[in-house]
């Protein structure tokens, strides 16, 4: 057991979060996501929190990763197709967490630009998410010791 550690995050998320440099995404996805196949086809690593919401996935990773502050967006969600205004639950929920770690909200793509985007990602996290929609990607950003 680690001290500071969400402990959501298994060994391998960690090792895979850790991985990961400036401009890298993560894509956490829900239960009903194609993870493997989309893995498979970009060269993703998948590591499965299938015990999880994807919303309490986005909050332990966003303790551990920051997010990238030199891009307009670092952040997006996957909009409800045919209803590209519509909120889904676990949406709102991104943006609740986003907004409590002081980050930006989420972007909304369209499904496949999202699919497209997730299968580009070095990382996939997929949850045992059930409500539809439940899916975020982020932008690794960097730690830096310097002032800039």
């Amino acid at each position: 057991m680690l001290k500071n550690i969400p402990p959501l995050l298994t060994p391998d998320a960690l090792h895979a979060l850790a991985s990961m440099g400036h401009g890298d995404e993560v894509a956490i996805v829900d239960a009903n996501f194609p993870a493997a196949r989309t893995a498979g086809q970009g060269g993703a690593r998948l590591v499965q929190l299938a015990g999880s919401s994807a919303p309490e996935a986005l909050r332990a990773v966003l303790q551990v990763l920051p997010l990238d502050s030199f891009e307009p967006d670092a952040a997006w969600s996957m909009q409800v197709v045919g209803d590209a205004l519509a909120v889904p639950a676990p949406v709102v929920e991104f943006a609740a967490a986003l907004s409590a770690a002081g980050e930006r909200p989420a972007v909304p793509l369209e499904r496949f630009e999202f699919y497209e985007r997730a299968r580009a990602a070095f990382l996939i996290v997929q949850t045992g998410e059930q409500r539809k929609y439940g899916n975020v990607l982020l932008r690794k950003g960097v730690i830096s010791s310097d002032a800039s």
